[in-house]
């Protein structure tokens, strides 16, 4: 009869890895699913949450804020005295 071989740390490792990496898509997939439940998704796709523009980004409207207009022009060449 053969012995039973002992299994390598780095099995393992790999057979951890394998788990925990099933269980992060488990809980992905039941969290869109929950999120869908809740009318979160829309036709399979993810509906824009609201929020409030950050400075340098947009306005209201989709307008680039005073910031970013600003931020887009080109610097003015320092004077020389």
């Amino acid at each position: 009869m053969r012995s039973k071989r002992q299994t390598t740390m780095a099995k393992l490792n790999r057979e951890r890895a394998v788990k925990e990496r099933r269980e992060k898509k488990r809980e992905k997939k039941e969290a869109k699913a929950a999120a869908k439940a809740e009318g979160l998704f829309a036709e399979g796709l993810p509906v824009e949450p609201e929020f409030e523009a950050e400075d340098g980004v947009e306005g209201a409207e989709g307008e680039p804020t005073a910031a970013a207009e600003a931020d887009a022009r080109e610097p003015e060449p320092p004077a020389t005295v």
